[in-house]
């Protein structure tokens, strides 16, 4: 697995972002049984940086927490039967990996979640990469039952790694 974090903020994390981003990805990819090596990008930013972007791509005017670009469209959430027959467009052909997307994390919303949920940033970054990971595996949260099965892959992808709100 190749992956890179990746800062263009100042505001820093009072923890190492690299390693909690890494144990998180390959906790959702085991969770889904990701049968590739994979690639996937981590850019943290401040509202600033988000708000521009998620005006840019997604035509709303106002920062968010998060943002998920995802690489390979699904018939399914995590089904890649098939995924191979379009290796052009989903597969590095350098290191052979599967290249799943890129993720946007806002610094400033990190904190300031963590603080209304009353969880440390530690955990509120884990649940932005363990929830935009699952948006790069296929899942939506836009009708109920959606929401639902990501909110429960969520919390067992940090239950699995002993993250809990409690932190």
């Amino acid at each position: 697995m190749t992956f890179y974090v990746e800062s263009e903020t100042d505001k820093t994390l009072p923890f190492e972002a690299e390693e909690v981003a890494g144990k998180v990805i390959v906790e959702a990819l085991d969770l889904e049984n990701c049968p590739y090596e994979v690639s996937v990008n981590v850019l943290l930013t401040d509202d600033q940086g988000i708000h521009a972007m998620n005006k840019q791509y997604r035509g709303i005017d106002r920062p968010t927490d998060v943002l998920s670009f995802p690489n390979v469209d699904y018939e399914n959430p995590s089904d890649f039967t098939g995924i191979e027959d379009t290796a052009e467009d989903y597969f590095d052909p350098e290191s052979g990996e599967l290249c799943l997307g890129d993720i946007v994390i806002s610094v400033d919303k990190v904190y300031a979640q963590a603080e209304e949920y009353g969880h440390t940033p530690r955990r509120e970054y884990a649940f932005l990469i363990a929830h935009s990971m699952l948006h790069l595996l296929g899942y939506d949260h836009m009708e109920p039952d959606e929401a639902a099965v990501m909110e429960q892959k969520q919390e067992e992808i940090l239950n699995r790694l002993g993250i809990t709100r409690n932190e």
